[in-house]
């Protein structure tokens, strides 16, 4: 039975912030450090042992390094095709909370039976993480449409970086207890690949494991609508995101600001996505010999780093606004592709390294979390899931475009530096068109619609 439950209640929101910090692991562990790796690993084992090059996915030879990277592009793709149908079929049907919890918990145990990557299985981990980052996807979409649910306006920019600081802090904690493990299993008798394998599944058990205190605090709303005679969930689907598409005219101001976001979010994707890539270069020139040991350094620094970053951008916002905050986030990321195009240099690299970090993690979470509050205000009642599937497509859908121009700039001059630089173009895009974006108008026609919709 639904209620019509109030909002600013403060258990309901530490639920909700607690699905970050369980889901983030998925994102950390798996994604950021140890599966491409591993499965990279696994398949040029296959492939010495048959004496080739290459290793075979359903007929189609594919290079061992490239195989995780394909299914990560896959997995996008299917996000951009099917998360629109998903938040509109949770918007049609009030089903908001339990196809988040259907999700997540696929997602969970996808990651879960990672454990079962090894020798021969090396495939298995491509098909795991096509269906965990699906998976992961579309729990995220119903996860940050119940935002306007339980903050009011007022409330949403803290609330909002709330969760981003407590998904940065879950994420962290459990790499920061997964790369001690990894370091020392030998030591204690655990051979490095299982070591590993452990650690996979342990981002699922976590996952699954708080994402229960986020079921039991967070309430669903409105009470389950049936299907009309006649009508699938699908058919519903397709309907309500066409009629979606047909009044998008409507919100003007809305559209001006996601594709804003979407150039300057995938600015950001990239930077992160490379840092590593860009990092060993200048590192190594500056004489430094454990160079992975000082990215996986960093890299926890950012972790925790970026959870105190979220919430001082949720106070900034409340101070100068929104719309301002992440304006002055989109100037320092400018910043910092300029300093990484122009500094990292001398016997000082690795300060400079860390130094740069600790900007990256104090701007990374807050513009990403004032950004989806900023939308979440901007959008009609009754459409959330559907707006916010297009706000994820806007953030995860359009990732390869960035890594794109990197690689294109650096292979077309031959260094590292331009390619990270070519990458402001994203940040100079956004601080042009994020001003011109009327955040009041924005709200307004979200209201208007939603007082027209009441009166029809």
């Amino acid at each position: 039975m639904a209620t019509e439950a109030i909002v600013n209640n403060r258990k309901e929101i530490f639920g909700w912030a607690m699905y970050d910090w369980a889901n983030s692991a998925f994102s950390t562990t798996v994604g950021t450090v140890f599966l491409g790796p591993y499965v990279a690993s696994l398949a040029r084992s296959a492939a010495e042992a048959a004496g080739t090059s290459t290793v075979s996915f359903l007929g189609i030879p594919v290079a061992p390094d490239s195989f995780l990277p394909y299914c990560i592009s896959f997995s996008v793709g299917m996000q951009v095709l099917f998360l629109p149908i998903l938040g509109a079929i949770a918007d049609y049907s009030h089903l908001r909370k339990r196809m988040m919890q259907t999700f997540a918990m696929i997602g969970a145990f996808a990651t879960i039976l990672m454990f079962l990557l090894t020798g021969g299985l090396w495939w298995l981990g491509g098909v795991l993480f096509v269906v965990a980052n699906l998976a992961f996807g579309a729990a995220i979409v119903f996860y940050n449409a119940y935002l306007p649910d339980i903050a009011s306006e007022e409330e949403r920019d803290r609330v909002s970086s709330y969760g981003w600081a407590m998904g940065y802090l879950g994420g962290g904690v459990l790499l920061a207890l997964n790369l001690a493990f990894f370091i020392f299993s030998e030591d204690i008798g655990v051979p490095s690949e299982l070591a590993v394998r452990i650690n996979l599944a342990s981002a699922g058990v976590w996952w699954l494991g708080f994402s229960f205190l986020t079921w039991s605090r967070l309430r669903p709303r409105h009470a389950a609508r049936s299907l009309p005679a006649g009508e699938t969930y699908a058919s519903i689907g397709f309907k309500q995101l066409k009629k979606t598409f047909s009044e998008v005219s409507h919100f003007p101001e809305t559209m001006k600001f996601l594709l804003a976001y979407f150039l300057y979010n995938d600015g950001i994707q990239t930077v992160i996505a490379v840092a590593a890539t860009f990092a060993a270069a200048p590192l190594i020139q500056g004489g430094l010999e454990q160079d992975q040991t000082t990215l996986t350094a960093v890299i926890l620094m950012i972790q925790f780093m970026a959870f105190f970053g979220a919430l001082f951008w949720g106070k900034l916002a409340g101070w100068i606004g929104a719309k301002q905050s992440v304006i002055v986030s989109l100037v320092i990321w400018a910043g910092v592709v300029i300093y990484a195009y122009g500094g990292l240099k001398g016997d000082s690299v690795t300060a400079q390294f860390f130094i740069l970090g600790v900007f990256i993690a104090l701007v990374m979470g807050g513009s990403q979390a004032i950004s989806r509050s900023l939308f979440a205000q901007m959008i009609p009642n009754g459409k959330e899931a559907e707006f916010f599937a297009f706000y994820e497509i806007s953030e995860r859908g359009t990732s390869w475009i960035g890594p794109l121009v990197f690689g294109l700039a650096n292979q077309i001059f031959n260094n590292l530096r331009i390619g990270i630089l070519s990458l402001i173009f994203f940040f100079i895009a956004g601080l042009i068109l994020l001003p011109f974006v009327n955040v009041t108008k924005a709200i307004a026609d979200a209201k208007r619609y939603n007082g027209n919709n009441t009166a029809h």
